[in-house]
């Protein structure tokens, strides 16, 4: 990941996001956008001194957008719309999405097309920069105007005002963490506070961190999958690439090609492959793999091209095109929504797959000759009986999760604001649902390797012998008497989340797809 992100004119990846919000890079305004901003500030400048009311440039806000207000008064009116619309409440939101949000409210600033000044928006990378981060809270946001009161708590923040986390995670005042960065607190004029919070950063943040960490889960159900398929004594021909072909999804073919790969020279695949295997047909959670899989590729990259068109756009109510200022409504979360929501469905039905899968190891009727629950003594021994109950337990929340949020809609602000996406919502709750599927996706891969140690002396294949390998050097034991399970799942889970499973697989076979 690079040190340091430079912010233009120009849109971020979903891998300056990761960058900046999850591994703590710095950022850097670049020159195209320091004389946009500039460019922006004298329209609003103009606009300011004019006679004629502007929409948040001399009026009030929202419902209160009839009334306009002297220029005296309008640096207080900048403080007022920021201190009122800070008012998040329930606990606090993790780093990565605060940093996440302050990086995309960033990039539209750089746009040009918000018209605060560049010292504002130097301010706001500073802190990114200083590891400056301020408490948001989880509650709030209704996705429209987009995330008001996370931004708010952000933009408090630049005033030198509310609550922050330093670079060692204490909690201290934002004018004593500036002050100890050598930051000085800005004094917002007009335009600027309605320009710090009026965007979907929040919920565009939390997508692009989904996205990242979906790309991997991914790969990782294939290999668990794989695990799953080899332990159990399933068939790999049913993954070959002329049948992929006659149903044309490219996440189907991509699934079903890691899976050959990953099976490519088990000995436990070859020991039923001849004449005298008496199976037709493995059930549907190995042999429509990918078909699960593949079908939650492709919604993860239509998400990514949401995602990828909300990088490259300017949200902001009013905008500044060219000389003059209009409103707009693209602040409304809705095409953001949307897909958070199709991703946390996908994210269920993925976990649900691999239950089933994981499921089918315990039972003794089902398992083609493995004890029951995989136990070393049953009857004695429980065997990871229960770790496939918290699995269940989480499916069936991941299952609530997927519920849409984008469904619902509240009215605020008097009727002025009388649809919302409730964006923010639905990226709360996927960021649950990928943690739940995280940690599904890890019992089945611990669940799998324990079955493939019982398989001896049948010998699996070299990719999932590697993870079989890492799982033992990583804490997670292997086949024996009962023992305190939670820690060996949580070590199982870290290295799922941590891509360290796909990375043993990839150095053994080359990069999956």
């Amino acid at each position: 990941m690079p040190a340091e992100v430079l912010v233009d004119v120009g849109p971020l990846s979903v891998a300056d996001v990761v960058a900046v919000a999850r591994d703590g890079a710095a950022v850097r305004l670049g020159p195209d956008a320091l004389t946009a901003l500039a460019r922006a500030r004298s329209v609003v400048d103009v606009l300011a001194a004019a006679p004629t009311p502007a929409y948040g440039i001399s009026t009030g806000f929202g419902a209160l957008a009839t009334r306009h207000i002297p220029s005296e008064m309008r640096a207080q009116l900048q403080r007022s719309l920021v201190r009122s619309h800070a008012a998040g409440s329930g606990p606090e939101v993790e780093r990565e999405v605060v940093r996440g949000l302050m990086l995309l409210r960033l990039s539209t600033l750089a746009t040009g097309h918000t018209g605060v000044r560049p010292e504002t928006a130097e301010l706001l990378a500073a802190l990114l920069t200083h590891d400056i981060t301020p408490v948001v809270h989880e509650y709030g946001s209704l996705g429209c105007s987009g995330d008001l009161a996370p931004l708010a708590h952000c933009a408090l923040a630049l005033m030198g005002e509310g609550s922050v986390r330093d670079a060692s995670g204490s909690l201290v005042s934002a004018a004593e963490a500036l002050a100890a960065a050598g930051l000085t607190p800005v004094e917002l004029v007009a335009k600027e506070g309605l320009a710090l919070i009026n965007g979907t950063d929040g919920m565009l943040g939390m997508l692009a961190l989904a996205i990242h960490d979906l790309r991997v889960l991914l790969r990782t159900a294939d290999v668990a999958a794989a695990m799953s398929v080899e332990g159990q004594l399933g068939t790999d021909r049913v993954f070959a690439a002329d049948l992929q072909a006659i149903r044309p999804h490219p996440g189907q073919a991509a699934s079903a090609a890691n899976l050959v790969a990953l099976l490519a020279d088990s000995g436990i695949v070859a020991s039923h492959r001849g004449p005298d295997c008496n199976r037709v047909q493995d059930a549907y959670s190995l042999r429509c793999s990918p078909q699960v899989h593949g079908g939650a590729r492709d919604t993860l990259e239509h998400a990514a091209l949401v995602a990828g068109r909300e990088l490259a756009s300017a949200v902001d109510n009013p905008v500044v095109i060219g000389d003059r200022v209009e409103s707009n409504g693209n602040f409304h979360g809705a095409p953001v929504a949307y897909v958070l929501d199709f991703l946390a469905i996908v994210t269920a039905d993925v976990a649900s797959i691999s239950e089933r899968r994981t499921d089918r190891f315990l039972d003794k009727a089902r398992n083609h000759g493995l004890p029951p629950f995989l136990a070393h003594d049953p009857g004695v021994d429980s065997g990871l009986m229960i770790a496939q109950y918290t699995q269940a337990a989480i499916v069936s929340e991941l299952k609530r999760l997927a519920v849409p949020a984008s469904v619902d809609s509240i009215p605020s602000s008097a009727m002025q604001e009388d649809h919302v996406s409730m964006g923010w919502s639905a990226a709360r709750k996927l960021r649950r649902a990928v943690d739940g599927l995280t940690r599904v996706v890890a019992i089945e891969v611990m669940t799998a390797a324990r079955a493939l140690d019982l398989r001896a002396p049948l010998v699996a294949s070299p990719a999932t012998s590697a993870v079989v390998r890492l799982l033992r050097e990583g804490g997670v034991q292997g086949p024996g008497p009962d023992r305190h399970l939670s820690p060996e799942i949580e070590a199982a889970v870290e290295l799922v989340r941590s891509g360290a499973v796909v990375r043993v697989v990839e150095e053994v076979i080359g990069a999956l797809r």
